[in-house]
């Protein structure tokens, strides 16, 4: 029996790079998170985690240096929004620094709590926050649902190597 050539690389330091690095590896699932302030604020998420089914909490991050942070900071309720492969343009409109989120080109109403809700998505959920928990230059947001609907239909965009993609057959 021939033996299997070791192909684990050697390891490195840790740093943001290679932290970097191995989470482009890493396939996630694309949210936009909302909440209601003097202006609507939203942005990106990849973090999205279900935590709890009774009662049903999720969790997501968000950098303190982000522009949505301030509003998301005193927020009582934020909305989440599951995003369809169709919906890259959206993602990246989220994703994109100095942005106009909320402009034209997006489709949205204020919804339960006066949470703004982004159009045609494939889910969406209310949240009413628990918690946040500081995690580095984070905070870890901890959310109970309170109210939410699901097209069911569609296909999931997905974050994977730095970019929106698709799952494939």
């Amino acid at each position: 029996m021939t033996a299997m050539p070791d192909l684990t690389p050697a390891p490195a330091v840790a740093t943001p790079e290679l932290f970097r690095a191995v989470f482009r590896c890493h396939a996630a699932g694309v949210a936009v998170i909302t909440a209601a302030g003097e202006c609507p604020v939203g942005f990106t998420a990849t973090s999205l985690t279900s935590v709890s089914a009774e009662p049903p909490l999720i969790s997501f991050g968000v950098g303190t240096s982000s522009s949505s942070w301030p509003v998301l900071a005193g927020a009582e309720h934020v909305g989440v929004h599951l995003l369809g492969e169709h919906q890259r343009e959206l993602a990246a409109t989220f994703a994109r620094s100095g942005a106009d989120r909320f402009g034209p080109s997006t489709d949205w109403s204020s919804g339960p709590e006066g949470v703004p809700l982004l159009a045609g998505v494939s889910a969406w959920l209310v949240c009413r926050v628990v918690t946040r928990v500081p995690a580095g230059d984070h905070r870890i947001v901890i959310a109970e649902v309170v109210a939410g609907a699901s097209s069911g239909a569609g296909r999931p965009l997905v974050y994977h190597q730095g970019r929106f993609t698709a799952l494939r057959d």
